[in-house]
């Protein structure tokens, strides 16, 4: 039977079949982890957004901190993470400026929960979906935990990891395996942690495609322990980047 003739292409999408402007395809955020070690967390991320199969950009901050006892890494809807990251920070020093004193961890996680629960229509249509991983120090416990949540709000603890975005599947177990060979996590040093996380989003970059590698860029690294948080400085990631690459190429 015959078929009606569509026409010439009018713009240079419909020849390579881009998404046009104004579909919900949405700039995001890929693999994130967060992991114990002895003193503190890590917080680790690669740097590709990418908006269906289009790499948009290879330079995106998506681990973040809300205050100095908190930090969050996010995957999903990049734009709407940054929105509701920037509200919570905001949420946060405006309860302690009113109050003077700091809201407790169970008062922040139940913010990020609301934050997420009053972004679920959005997300059940398809836009603004993003998931983060929470690494959190408790003063009253002296203590430090890890976090993540579903699309509603609900929460999970896991203390001793947590993994999210597009290359998570592929690390998972990983996190398992790593444990019974060398020991908890929180019981191991900075240094020993950090190599490992670093392997893990590699090995996700090689398995995900959006996931971004590091070898033009290293990736996000921030730590929390009881002094706040910090990114790790700049050298010494650099070294230990560049260990993990000549391992994988040895």
């Amino acid at each position: 039977m015959a078929t009606a003739f569509a026409g010439p292409a009018r713009d240079f999408s419909e020849l390579v079949t881009l998404a046009p402007m104004g579909t919900h395809d949405e700039v995001h955020g890929t693999t994130v982890l967060a992991v114990r070690y002895r003193g503190g967390v890590l917080i680790l991320s690669d740097r590709r957004a990418t908006a269906g199969n289009l790499i948009m950009f290879d330079k995106a901050e998506k681990v973040l901190a809300l205050d100095d006892k908190m930090v969050v890494a996010i995957s999903g809807a990049f734009a709407k993470s940054i929105e509701v990251c920037r509200y919570l920070k905001h949420n946060f020093k405006y309860y302690r400026r009113v109050t003077l004193n700091e809201m407790s961890l169970e008062g922040k996680l139940a913010e990020i929960s609301r934050a997420l629960a009053g972004n679920a229509p959005m997300a059940m249509q398809g836009i603004g979906l993003f998931l983060p991983i929470v690494a959190a120090y408790d003063e009253k416990k002296e203590d430090f935990a890890v976090y993540f949540f579903d699309g509603a709000g609900a929460r999970f603890e896991n203390g001793a990891y947590a993994c999210a975005g597009s290359g998570s599947e592929r690390i998972r177990g990983v996190f398992e395996y790593i444990a019974r060979v060398k020991g908890p996590w929180e019981s191991r040093e900075l240094d020993d942690v950090l190599m490992d996380g670093l392997e893990m989003l590699d090995i996700a970059a090689d398995l995900d495609s959006a996931t971004g590698g590091f070898q033009q860029l290293p990736p996000i690294v921030r730590i929390l322990d009881r002094d706040g948080n910090r990114p790790v400085e700049e050298k010494h990631l650099a070294e230990l980047v560049g260990q993990v690459l000549e391992r994988k190429r040895a």
